[in-house]
């Protein structure tokens, strides 16, 4: 099975992850967990990505970070995603379609 690239994909990681995050919060191994079956195995996002996007979008003010006690007891740092966060999702989904129309007109096949 073919998996995709990460430097494909790098700059809609952050689109990924808040995409995760629309619904509800959620910690990095869970949101890896969720990207990993939603792209049916074909992008395994590694934890230093996820975690230098975390940080990013934190200092963007797309995300707030709050730690909370796991059912084990354990401390886990949660993700929500801001009004700004759900504002560059949006622009960045706008920026997808154009991208793959752009790029369709490149691929045999896509005409």
């Amino acid at each position: 099975m073919i998996e995709i690239s990460s430097d494909v994909i790098r700059g809609y990681n952050d689109t990924i992850i808040l995409f995760i995050l629309l619904d509800e919060p959620s910690y990095g191994y869970d949101i890896s967990k969720k990207i990993r079956a939603l792209s049916e195995d074909k992008y395994i996002i590694k934890e230093t990505t996820l975690y230098s996007a975390f940080t990013r979008m934190e200092k963007n003010g797309y995300v707030e970070s709050y730690s909370q006690s796991a059912e084990n007891g354990k401390k886990r740092t949660y993700y929500k995603i801001t009004e700004l966060g759900k504002k560059y999702y949006e622009e960045k989904c706008q920026e997808w379609h154009l991208t793959k129309e752009v790029v369709e007109h490149f691929i045999r096949g896509e005409q």
